[in-house]
């Protein structure tokens, strides 16, 4: 039954276990196509593509037949099959480059195996999916991790019943067989339609198959995603600066690749009716990139951040041409305007005003019509005009809300705003934002914004935030009955409150007596001479009787908690001395300030863990002299 899918179990495992140990190791690319013949019949086409030049003669023999299996949209296996090659032996893929156009080109050699059947698939509501699985990939591979142990599978979607008879998108252009590092890539990786349907395209993920130990199962309808090695990606394969991007219009993939290896890509090519995706067609390939160099190459440098984009000049209509080839004699450029012919020049660099605002692809021929020649399309952007600007007050006090207004002009609606305040705080992508800036100082504010054609601008300003701060001073312990000046900095008009206990309220430095003990809260609110207003708060903590003390123990380890050894004093006009000794009575430390203490060193190196002794002479708030001695243990 030539046009029914059946399963034969016995000659299948016989197959299977006769090539048990020929991984397909040779294989580097493959996808399936079909034709709608009517009637619910469909010719499926499988292609594996095969490197013929390294590849194990064993391993390629053992690839006819190929086994497939299809499923319905909810994974039940309506079927699997054996299928022979066309040509067992393949066809040689022709080079994609002449030898004498590059400089230290490689050997290569490509082969294409091609099995075709057709078969009756009965209408129904899920559709279809066809899989053919193979082991393994080359060890070489960059991108993916393991990839000798890494199978491979390909697949195509037939739409169901209530999708009129479909049939799938065909690649046009073989895989190149190899791309020149640092050399740009323009390659046309699209489709065609036979029922002339939107297609759309991507870089997707590669499958896994089959295994070392079963290299050509009898396709399964579950399979996971290839290991991609870090930083690639099913969407970033190849390494590039540019970057190597697929468009998603064209399928035009470009870039310039700069890294040498082997890439496995997949390319999804997603077919549309009527705003609805019907089927995918998936070809998965390896680039292989080497140290050639090509003899003649054609480049128009990519100055926008956009697919193979040259420039968005969003300020008039008139395009300075860059032209960076290597090894030509003759250029001619094609600027891409449809309604004449007279867009051309044979100038190296070309100056070109268009004709009206647009999306244009200029073409540069190097050497055209000659062996070795070479081409380069890349797209121009003409959309003016884009001006950014903004307002904001532009002196403003710390604490104050800013109010930032858009004042941008531009032909396109602009769609996209990102403020960058200067201050270490997020992006902002609000057209008027307002915004908080805590503290003074100067901020250059940059505004950036894009609109719906590609065009981006920026506009900078500077704001000033008064800079003043305001300090009350620093928490404090005295006695009862003594006096404290205070010393508030920042502005230039002060008031404390509350005024207790206060010689002066409206002044930086009033003097406080204090006549009770308790912790008293002081609040400075301090005005600068622009006339912005700030806070700070200190503590005065009150005690009956003076007070004098050292810890018996500290830890100097750098933690920032108890790290140095010094005397605790309130109520002491001044510290006499203050010396630390070893146990063989070496004095290591001397100060004689409160505000001193000794870190656990000796002339500038760790001293060992232990107990040391220390002596303190201090003067009384009478003016009396005290003398205190201990010792203390040095821990780590």
């Amino acid at each position: 039954m030539q046009n029914k899918i059946f399963v034969n179990i016995i000659l299948l495992l016989t197959l299977l276990f006769c090539g048990i140990n020929s991984n397909a190791s040779h294989i580097v690319g493959g996808e399936i196509t079909y034709v709608c013949l009517g009637g619910n019949n469909y010719k499926i086409k499988i292609s594996i593509y095969r490197d013929c030049l390294t590849g194990i003669a064993g391993a390629i023999h053992d690839d006819n037949p190929v086994y497939i299996s299809v499923f319905d949209g909810n994974g039940v296996i309506i079927g699997s099959d054996s299928i022979s090659f066309i040509n067992p032996d393949g066809e040689v893929i022709p080079p994609d480059f002449h030898s004498d156009c590059l400089n230290n080109p490689p050997p290569t050699c490509l082969n294409r195996a091609t099995a075709e059947r057709s078969y009756y698939l009965p209408p129904n509501s899920t559709g279809y999916k066809v899989i053919y699985q193979r082991c393994c990939r080359n060890s070489s591979i960059l991108n993916l991790v393991s990839p000798d142990a890494t199978g491979a599978t390909y697949t195509c979607i037939i739409p169901p019943s209530d999708v009129a008879c479909n049939n799938s998108a065909v690649f046009k252009n073989y895989p190149p067989q190899i791309i020149c590092v640092n050399n740009p890539l323009v390659y046309d990786h699209s489709a065609t339609d036979p029922d002339g349907d939107s297609l759309s395209y991507e870089f997707c993920n590669a499958y896994d198959g089959g295994s070392n130990a079963d290299p050509k199962p009898i396709p399964v309808f579950r399979y996971s995603t290839v290991t991609y090695r870090s930083p690639f990606t099913a969407a970033r394969p190849i390494a590039g600066n540019p970057r190597i991007q697929i468009d998603p219009t064209t399928g035009q993939i470009s870039g310039t690749p700069n890294l040498i290896g082997r890439f496995v890509v997949s390319v999804c090519c997603h077919e549309w009716r009527k705003g609805v995706m019907i089927n995918t067609v998936t070809r998965e390939f390896q680039f292989v990139v080497t140290n050639c160099s090509k003899a003649v190459v054609a480049n128009i440098p990519q100055l926008s951040s956009e697919f193979n984009t040259y420039i968005v000049n969003c300020k008039d209509n008139t395009v300075n041409f860059l032209n960076t080839s290597v090894g030509g004699t003759t250029y001619h450029w094609d600027f891409g305007v449809k309604e004449t012919d007279a867009d051309t020049s044979d100038d190296f660099e070309p100056t070109y005003t268009y004709p009206d605002s647009g999306t244009y692809v200029v073409t540069l021929y190097v050497n055209k019509n000659t062996t070795c020649g070479d081409s380069i399309s890349r797209f121009v952007k003409v959309y003016p005009k884009l001006r950014t600007n903004f307002t904001a007050k532009n002196f403003v006090c710390p604490g104050d809300t800013v109010q930032f207004t858009d004042q941008t002009t531009s032909t396109y609606n602009v769609n996209n705003w990102t403020w960058d305040f200067d201050d270490h705080t997020p992006f902002d992508t609000t057209q008027n934002p307002k915004h908080v800036f805590q503290y003074g100082g100067l901020y250059n504010v940059g505004y950036i914004v894009k609109n719906t054609q590609g065009c981006i601008d920026t506009a900078f300003k500077k704001i000033i935030v008064d800079p003043f701060i305001a300090f009350a001073g620093n928490d404090t312990f005295i006695v009862k009955g003594e006096r404290i000046f205070f010393n508030a900095k920042g502005g230039g008009s002060y008031l404390w409150t509350p005024s207790t206990y206060l010689n002066n309220p409206n002044i930086g430095n009033p003097i406080g007596t204090f006549t009770d003990k308790g912790t008293f809260y002081y609040v400075v609110t301090v005005t600068s001479d622009s006339g912005c207003v700030s806070r700070d708060t200190v503590k005065i903590d009150v005690i009956e009787n003076p007070y004098l003390s050292t810890p018996n123990a500290f830890t100097p380890n750098g933690d920032g908690v108890n790290d140095t050894f010094r005397p605790l004093a309130v109520g002491y006009q001044s510290i006499r001395f203050f010396r630390v000794f070893n146990r063989y009575g070496q004095e290591i430390f001397y100060t004689d300030s409160f505000n001193q203490g000794w870190d656990g060193t000796f002339k500038g190196q760790q001293c060992d863990l232990g107990v040391y002794y220390w002596m303190l002479g201090v003067k009384d708030r009478f003016g009396n002299n005290k003398e205190l001695k201990g010792d203390v243990t040095l821990i780590r």
